[in-house]
């Protein structure tokens, strides 16, 4: 019988890259396992918002890895009809849509375990609803976090954290520090948003979360052991989780898309950056869910052109935020200043030459013998498999 691993991406572009990226990753040191992906319907989803979950795009995406990766399946999911009309948070919005399509989810993994041996179902933490579908189904399950190792640390010592306080991190006084496994202490009042209010639902639904990926078989992150090292060992020790056991958690990364063109074919961007100086030019990125005020994202341009150096500026779509408190607004004279010291100080020098050994140590981690490599074929000990 085909052994299969199903993987179960939240709807976001960035979440099905990095899902997609696992499946070549088992394709490649795998190849006896069969890879589905499953896909949400996104047309139904409550207060869908064109910019945060691009559905042509992520769908053009789909149909261009099913052209160059037969090898890997994808499944979408029925649309849904009973959606609350209510406007919902982005964030309530993402994880209420899974639990919605728990019915379709059901069916799915029941249809494949009938002509296949599951072996393994990977989800998204957003899709956390999917994990007790899972368990009736008696299916072994992990949690692909693609976020850093050191906010995962937060996000399992949620719970202890809800249990010993009586309060709402966003209640606490600005001097209550909190003290969790693997980070050195931190306010309370920098906590996320999502987090900060514990009678939300979006509280709930993390707090669940994170009770749940401390039952799961496993802990998928796209990161490496140089890199959080600290973080890493906390998780790995047991410390984010002190009233039960820990799964094991598999760094697999850096797991990044690998697209790689033609020089003739490049964007116009690349061919630019490959004429510049090494080190010369300041790279901004703020993912395919930044959200700016125009009055931030004009300051921000008018500091990069003061600080006369070269920089490319990523924006996957420019999405403006509206009626938005400019408290936290960064001046054109900042961004000039922090890019001025990063390019021309010795500090910023420092800097640099860090990231340039981390950029090393990225590349030795997916190498044969690598920390990611390693993890990645303790993982596949698991279902009963050895690496290529």
């Amino acid at each position: 019988m085909e052994e299969v691993i199903v993987l179960y991406p939240s709807p976001g572009r960035g979440h099905i890259l990095a899902m997609v990226e696992l499946g070549k990753l088992l394709v490649k040191h795998h190849p006896s396992f069969s890879i589905t992906i499953l896909i949400l319907d996104t047309q139904s989803r409550p207060n869908a918002s064109t910019s945060q979950y691009a559905a042509s795009s992520t769908a053009e995406y789909v149909a261009s890895v099913n052209a160059t990766t037969p090898s890997i399946t994808f499944h979408h999911l029925p649309p849904i009809s009973d959606v609350p009309s209510t406007s919902l948070a982005a964030y309530e919005s993402g994880f209420l849509l899974p639990r919605l399509n728990n019915p379709n989810l059901h069916q799915a993994l029941q249809t494949i375990s009938q002509t296949s041996k599951l072996k393994a179902f990977i989800i998204d933490f957003f899709c956390d609803a999917s994990f007790e579908v899972a368990a009736n189904l008696s299916i072994p399950t992990y949690y692909f976090f693609t976020s850093s190792a050191s906010s995962l640390t937060a996000f399992l010592y949620l719970p202890t954290l809800h249990k010993n306080l009586d309060k709402s991190f966003k209640d606490l006084n600005d001097d209550v520090l909190l003290d969790i496994p693997g980070l050195p202490s931190i306010s309370a009042s920098v906590m996320p948003k999502n987090m900060s209010d514990r009678t939300t639902k979006v509280y709930e639904y993390f707090l669940n979360t994170a009770t749940h990926m401390a039952k799961s078989n496993g802990l998928i992150v796209n990161s490496f052991d140089l890199l959080e090292r600290k973080a890493i060992g906390a998780i790995s020790d047991g410390l984010c989780v002190p009233d039960g056991p820990t799964p094991p958690i598999f760094c697999i990364g850096p797991l990044i898309s690998n697209n790689s063109q033609d020089g003739e074919n490049q964007h116009e961007c690349l061919n630019w950056l490959n004429l510049q100086p090494s080190q010369s030019v300041v790279f901004l990125s703020f993912g395919s869910m930044g959200l700016f005020s125009a009055e931030q994202l004009h300051e921000i341009a008018v500091g990069l052109e003061n600080s006369g150096q070269r920089f490319l500026w990523v924006e996957w779509k420019v999405a403006l935020a509206v009626n938005e408190s400019e408290d936290g607004l960064v001046s054109a004279a900042e961004m000039e200043k922090r890019v001025r010291e990063l390019m021309d100080s010795e500090a910023g020098k420092e800097v640099r030459q860090n990231v340039s050994v981390m950029r090393d140590a990225a590349v030795a981690a997916l190498e044969e013998g690598g920390s990611a490599r390693v993890a990645f074929a303790k993982l596949a000990e698991l279902w009963g498999t050895t690496s290529r």
